[in-house]
């Protein structure tokens, strides 16, 4: 699981924490970020809610990623990564910090957000 016993920043309240939790299907994930959430408030995000939403509200990245989806095809990583950045640049996250739940995926989405000027703190 990627956060382990990595211990969240707890001393510093204006200070948001970055978490990137990662594991395969079935190891947790989602019990792990209910419970980061529960305790610290935290922005709970997945990429598939972020499209769905994206898609819902008819934003310009939402009708790209649907006429992958339409086809059949996955949303390509530069997609997912703009709209990855758009939403941690909303209020809520930079105010109480985030959890992206299952993403990135593989070592290039991972370099792809880092290059992109995301910073994860676990």
């Amino acid at each position: 699981m990627g956060c382990g016993n990595t211990k969240v920043n707890e001393t510093k309240k204006s200070q948001a924490n970055m978490i990137f939790v990662i594991g395969g299907p079935g190891s947790g994930k989602g019990t792990q970020c209910e419970r980061l959430v529960s305790k610290y408030n935290f922005i709970h995000l997945s990429t598939g809610d972020m499209l769905r939403d994206a898609i819902a509200r008819n934003t310009k990245l939402g009708l790209e990623a649907k006429y992958y989806m339409d086809r059949g095809d996955l949303v390509p990583d530069e997609l997912v990564i703009d709209l990855v950045k758009e939403r941690l640049q909303q209020s809520d996250c930079i105010q109480n910090g985030w959890i992206l739940d299952g993403f990135p995926r593989t070592v290039g989405q991972a370099k792809a957000l880092k290059d992109s000027g995301v910073e994860v703190d676990v």
